[in-house]
């Protein structure tokens, strides 16, 4: 960390930010990212905590140099994180409960990366499955996998469907995993990006369009009843066919 103190309008500021990639957390990045046009100030702004009116009351703008230097480092930084194949074994969240009771909880993290339950697997893939098809359908998909970078809110989202019963000991909910998006923002960039990376590249094979068991079942049954109806107008013997065999 670097802090510095400034001189206000009004007193005196001490300002804070991260000098190192693993002190800064998966939302901050998520909010700067945001902002296409972000300026120094409001970069300083989200690492520090400091409310961006705070900051315009510092007295000699010079004084922010020191931090604008170091934000160029970290963005340097974090363009070689999506790199990283260096993947943590567990990671901790600090959880509050309704009484403000916090708890530290420790969940190890699987290289596999299998989600379980079901219902947080199919929720994962079909982040997953739409992110990479977006992909696609916008460049292409030659070489899609070695272009390919998922947006950091697809990734929030996916390791918050993974994470959330592990870190809660809750039964799956997907409404209740998807707020938990809130303490996935809470994770160290370096330790949030390397996991949902390799979650999405072990399923590159999401992409590939989605058909339910019961619209697959449908659509044997509606080819079995073309293919009969093919078959009958070449007999000149009306007959009766059950759909093919699933």
């Amino acid at each position: 960390m670097i802090q510095k103190t400034l001189q206000t309008i009004t007193g005196k500021l001490v300002v804070k930010i991260p000098t190192e990639l693993n002190e800064v957390t998966l939302g901050q990045i998520m909010a700067m990212q945001q902002k296409p046009d972000l300026s120094d100030i409001e970069a300083i702004s989200i690492l520090s905590g400091i409310a961006v009116d705070e900051l315009h009351n510092v007295k000699n703008i010079q004084d922010f140099q020191v931090f604008t230097e170091t934000i160029m480092a970290l963005s340097h930084q974090i363009k070689h994180l999506y790199n990283s194949e260096v993947i943590p074994k567990e990671v901790v969240f600090i959880l509050h409960d309704a009484q403000e009771k916090q708890t530290r909880k420790c969940v190890k993290v699987s290289r596999d990366l299998s989600v379980e339950p079901a219902g947080a697997f199919m929720a994962a893939r079909d982040i997953i499955a739409d992110e990479i098809n977006n992909h696609i359908k916008q460049y292409g998909d030659e070489d899609w996998q070695e272009r390919f970078n998922p947006s950091l809110s697809a990734c929030c989202q996916v390791l918050a469907h993974y994470f959330f019963c592990r870190a809660t000991g809750q039964k799956y909910n997907e409404y209740q995993a998807e707020e938990f998006c809130n303490e996935i923002k809470k994770m160290r960039v370096t330790e949030a990006l390397p996991i949902a990376r390799h979650f999405f590249s072990c399923y590159p094979n999401l992409s590939r369009p989605k058909t339910s068991c019961w619209h697959r079942l449908l659509l044997r049954w509606k080819n079995g009843r073309v293919s009969n109806r093919s078959r009958s107008s070449n007999t000149s013997t009306p007959s009766t066919h059950w759909p093919a065999a699933i």
